[in-house]
């Protein structure tokens, strides 16, 4: 049972759920309850005492968003605070306000609330509003006894240099000591030591299964390629004689008066290779796979239900039900490459774990790993138990807010401090989230986190109800989406659900549609009021280049025809219609190349427009280009080619007439040279090593062919990245 949030009368203790979608008041709600908690309200549903900013844990996802939330939270207590002093009244339509102010009526409790608040607000440059990575540094640089950590560690934000030596650590220990067949299949796998390094970097930072990485890889090795071994020989028994067999029941059917099966689709010719393919692999104690291409497909039930003529049958022997078996258990035979690529990135991890304590650093991955351990009594006997308490103590209530995103080590944190089944009634744990927006996987988050908790909260699960962003036209629209989705049989809207049946409660994760307060404003045309969602489909079957095209062209003509319309814009019920401008406009895509598509449909339309992604590459701009000829210069001062071609770059941004007089005048570039050769010395001088920065460029960008050549790119900037390389290296 979902139940809508009420702010004023929500509880204030145990471990909650609160489910709030786009647009709902999630940072509005968030500040309000953090009222609450300072004033101390809620008498049966409040903690049973007011708190001050650093008891109260506010965690979210980047440290943009802890800026933003913090400034709305002290804005927040400062507007209270002047209401309960009388220095002002609470804005038109501000329940919660007024109703806190009825809470505490004027004397000496309004006056008590109105300090407590004016005190919350002047100290909120210590609220503990953290990302979860900083908050975890915190608590084991402030609980350094109980969670084992070290005083003079130092935290490195970037730690390859060390994940390569352990790579190479490992590539000595494990691969030198293989027999000539082993070291075979290892190098088939990972290729080279720099190319172990790379698969193993994306797993060293998660946690791995236990046990990963026990033993040697040579051990490793033998044991899965006699485990493939005793497999492959069982499941080829037999196999000789089925495929003779399966071959005169086809060549039966095929040669009878009435052929069920569509020659043109399953000619004889193809169906004797497949099985005197199948019958040499099971002849061969070496080999691995039958080559039968796609006969692998066709010749089990269903792939020979395709070829029958329309409106006939066939009654198939059972020795092609017994091949499909056969497909699905050959393609689940223990794969080397996974196992050997966990045992690497397993002792990999360990490795950099032991290098990291020698230097005295940690990375980001380690604070939680670290927490993590330092709570689990199994890992630190009772000063786990002790720290709990501790921090307990120390921030008796949390909000986590984007727990959809949450990794699977995150939330045991949470576990191992708050409980979250045990909804205690001295702390509170309220978990904010929305699965609807679950998209950090990539970053280890982890939907299935969000459905555990989901399932410990059971009873006090929560919605924000009221979409305050959007049109009513839209949010009805999406809610008849999914909503329309969440009514599929055995699917749910997000998939989730096992069985709907009779029992929709048996969705681990439905669909809560939620109301809309609406806009003043509306979208019209010169048509009238446009609709909320239009979909657009292609009935014709092309390839995916073709769609692409057309559907960028489809996308570029629409904006076009909108920014021609005199009538679109956005109608008010006060003020003038407001002309639909460009910056107006968003297109979302999935991908880079489609986004590339859609601007060179609305570039040939003469629609300016930018690119917005997080997952550019700072190297494949314009700007990286340009750092990377000055930094060149920089480096030898005394080629002049070098020279020439950064003071032509468009970051230095030298005219035209400025160029001409350098390219003529020896002496005006002379003094542009010697600036170059003073950079070289300051350089020279500084604590870093130029060659790697140097390196990476050259590697990464790539304009070594032709250093004049300029590419006139999207003004797309990076320019406070550059002033950071440089100003970090002057």
């Amino acid at each position: 049972m979902t139940e809508t949030l009420q702010p004023v009368s929500f509880p204030l203790w145990g471990s909650r759920l609160i489910e709030a979608s786009a647009g709902t008041g999630k940072t509005w709600t968030i500040a309000a309850l953090y009222l609450r908690l300072v004033l101390g309200h809620g008498g049966e549903a409040g903690l049973g005492r007011p708190l001050v900013p650093a008891e109260i844990l506010v965690m979210t996802f980047t440290r943009a968003a802890t800026r933003e939330l913090s400034d709305r939270i002290r804005a927040r207590l400062l507007e209270a605070a002047r209401c309960f002093r009388g220095e002002a009244v609470p804005a038109e339509g501000d329940s919660l306000l007024a109703e806190l102010l009825a809470a505490y009526p004027p004397g000496t409790a309004r006056t008590g609330a109105a300090w407590r608040l004016a005190m919350a607000a002047e100290s909120m440059d210590d609220a503990a509003v953290h990302t979860i990575d900083a908050w975890c540094q915190r608590m084991l640089r402030e609980h350094a006894f109980d969670s084992g950590s070290l005083f003079d560690e130092e935290l490195a934000a970037n730690d390859g240099a060390m994940l390569a030596e352990a790579a190479r650590d490992y590539w000595r220990q494990q691969f030198y000591p293989l027999s000539a067949a082993a070291l075979d299949l290892a190098l088939a796998v990972c290729g080279g030591v720099d190319a172990l390094a790379r698969a193993a970097q994306p797993l060293v930072d998660h946690e791995l299964p236990a046990g990963a990485g026990a033993g040697s890889l040579g051990e490793l090795i033998d044991g899965l390629c006699a485990e493939r071994a005793a497999t492959l020989a069982g499941l080829k028994q037999g196999w000789a004689e089925r495929a003779r067999e399966m071959q005169d029941w086809l060549d039966s059917q095929y040669d009878g008066p009435s052929c069920p099966f569509e020659k043109r689709r399953l000619t004889k010719k193809n169906y004797t290779a497949w099985l005197a393919a199948l019958a040499d692999w099971a002849g061969d104690p070496q080999a691995e796979s039958p080559d039968m291409k796609t006969g692998t497909t066709r010749l089990t039930p269903a792939g020979l239900q395709e070829v029958i003529r329309p409106g006939g049958s066939v009654a198939l022997p059972p020795h092609f039900e017994a091949f499909a078996h056969l497909t699905r258990a050959l393609a689940a035979m223990p794969s080397l490459a996974p196992a050997l690529r966990l045992h690497a990135a397993a002792c990999i991890q360990r490795r950099l774990a032991e290098l990291k304590q020698q230097a005295g650093t940690f990375g980001f991955a380690d604070l939680l790993r670290r927490l993590d351990q330092a709570l689990d009594a199994a890992h630190n006997g009772a000063n786990a138990e002790r720290l709990r308490q501790r921090i307990l103590a120390q921030t008796p209530v949390a909000l986590i807010d984007e727990f959809q995103d949450t990794s699977p080590l995150q939330a045991r944190i949470f576990e191992r401090l708050y409980r979250i089944a045990d909804n205690a009634r001295d702390t509170a744990l309220l978990l904010i989230g929305d699965p609807k927006q679950s998209i950090y996987g990539f970053r280890g988050a982890d939907i299935h986190s969000y459905l555990d908790a989901r399932r410990a909260t059971a009873g006090r699960h929560y919605v924000l109800g009221t979409n305050h962003r959007s049109t009513q036209a839209l949010v009805a629209a999406v809610n008849q989406v999914f909503e329309r989705a969440e009514a599929r049989p055995g699917e749910g809207a997000f998939m989730f659900r096992a069985s709907m049946r009779d029992e929709p409660a048996d969705d681990p994760l439905p669909f809560v549609p939620v109301a809309a307060r609406g806009r003043e404003e509306s979208f019209v045309t010169a048509d009238g009021p446009a609709a909320a969602v239009t979909l657009v489909l292609d009935s014709e079957l092309q390839d995916s280049a073709t769609h692409l095209r057309l559907f960028a062209q489809s996308c570029a003509e629409r904006i076009v025809t909108l920014l021609n319309d005199a009538g679109a814009g956005f109608r008010h019920s006060t003020l003038s219609l407001q002309r639909l401008r460009p910056a107006d406009i968003a297109v979302l895509v999935r991908s880079a190349r489609q986004a590339a598509a859609v601007r060179q449909a609305l570039r040939r339309r003469g629609v300016a427009s930018v690119y917005l992604s997080d997952k550019d590459s700072v190297f494949r701009s314009a700007e990286a280009r340009d750092l990377l000829r000055l930094l060149q210069a920089v480096a030898s001062p005394l080629d002049a080619r070098l020279a020439h071609a950064a003071l032509a770059t468009r970051t230095l941004g030298l005219s035209l007439a400025e160029l001409e007089q350098l390219a003529d005048d020896d002496e005006a570039f002379d003094v542009r040279s010697e600036q170059l050769r003073q950079l070289h010395a300051v350089w020279q001088c500084c604590p870093y090593d130029r060659h790697p920065l140097l390196n990476t460029l050259d590697s990464r960008v790539g304009v070594r062919a032709d250093p004049f050549k300029y590419d006139t790119g999207d003004d797309f900037t990076y320019y406070e990245w550059l002033l950071i390389s440089i100003s970090n290296r002057d």
